[in-house]
């Protein structure tokens, strides 16, 4: 499979604060790849690098083949942009904001409201397409948002933390709405704030801290870079905790982390085959439990061992 998106050593500097300092990237065409970071790790500045907002002080990229240096232009004609906040115009209607959009891309009148209708109908706003977008929820404003990213049928589409401040409901429209566009064959690169997101979304994970790329896989690639798995007992009676927290820590070396609120101890192991001694353990002591398993780390325990940050993959 292609790339649709090379790039290679870019840095950008901002007096003497470095946001991006030798970023390799690189995504396969029609591919999902998420980014993740703490705050100021340099997630957004690469994305208005890679769609010729800003210009790298080092390193190169290209886009669909094309230069962003060299061919910025031919660059624009094949990216879609949608930034945290709708871009919309709020006075005008639904169906006007996007004919408008339609306009900007050079598209006829003709072919603007065809287009914008095709869109409409796509993201189930064709009822609400003559009113203005003011009386748009959340939900909605941010499906128009991303229609409008799509009425010059890009090749490349960068979301950049596109359902911040969505409730749950709205949030998942819009990833089925993401999952569909790869069925066009749309390269999609997305930033988030939602580890659950880019868990859920994603072809793949790049995880930027300080500048600098910490880490490149799918999930399940990333969750067994920190090591094992983690064993998890959750006991019937809160009571048997401490109980079983001794056992745990008998036969791995380590506390077990403990929610008492959920009565859930977990720890990482190395060995998937202490499972079995656990189990006999826990039944020699007479302790009911309601959950006992291994799984691997959860993303947000990969971002925290990666990064050292707790305070989540911000923009």
């Amino acid at each position: 499979m292609s790339n649709a998106i090379e790039a290679e050593g870019l840095v950008k500097r901002f007096g003497e604060t470095t946001a991006l300092d030798g970023v390799d990237l690189t995504v396969e065409t029609g591919a999902i790849l998420g980014v993740l970071g703490p705050n100021g790790a340099g997630k957004t500045t690469a994305v208005r690098i890679l769609a010729t907002l800003q210009h790298p002080d080092a390193g190169t990229a290209r886009v669909g083949g094309f230069d962003i240096l060299r061919e910025p232009v031919a660059v624009r004609r094949l990216i879609g942009l949608t930034g945290q906040y709708a871009s919309v115009d709020e006075e005008m209607s639904g169906r006007d904001n996007l004919v408008l959009f339609g306009r900007l891309h050079d598209m006829s009148k003709r072919d603007a409201r065809t287009r914008a209708k095709e869109l409409l109908d796509r993201f189930e706003l064709s009822d609400a397409a003559g009113r203005a977008v003011k009386t748009y929820s959340g939900g909605m404003r941010r499906r128009l948002d991303l229609a409008a990213s799509l009425m010059g049928r890009p090749r490349v589409l960068y979301l950049d933390e596109p359902t911040t401040g969505l409730d749950p409901h709205s949030r998942n429209e819009v990833w089925d709405i993401v999952r569909r566009l790869t069925d066009d064959g749309v390269t999609v690169l997305l930033t988030t704030q939602y580890l659950e997101e880019a868990d859920q979304l994603t072809d793949r994970i790049t995880v930027f801290d300080h500048g600098r790329v910490v880490a490149d896989g799918t999930s399940n690639e990333l969750k067994r870079k920190i090591g094992g798995q983690t064993l998890q007992v959750r006991p019937s009676r809160w009571q048997d905790m401490d109980v079983v927290g001794q056992i745990l820590l008998e036969l791995t070396g380590r506390h077990a982390n403990r929610d008492v609120d959920s009565r859930v101890l977990n720890t990482p192991v190395d060995d998937p085959l202490i499972l079995s001694t656990v189990v006999s353990r826990i039944d020699q002591a007479g302790i009911d439990v309601d959950e006992l398993g291994l799984r691997l780390p959860s993303l947000d325990e990969v971002f925290l061992a990666i990064t050292g940050s707790k305070e989540g993959a911000t923009a």
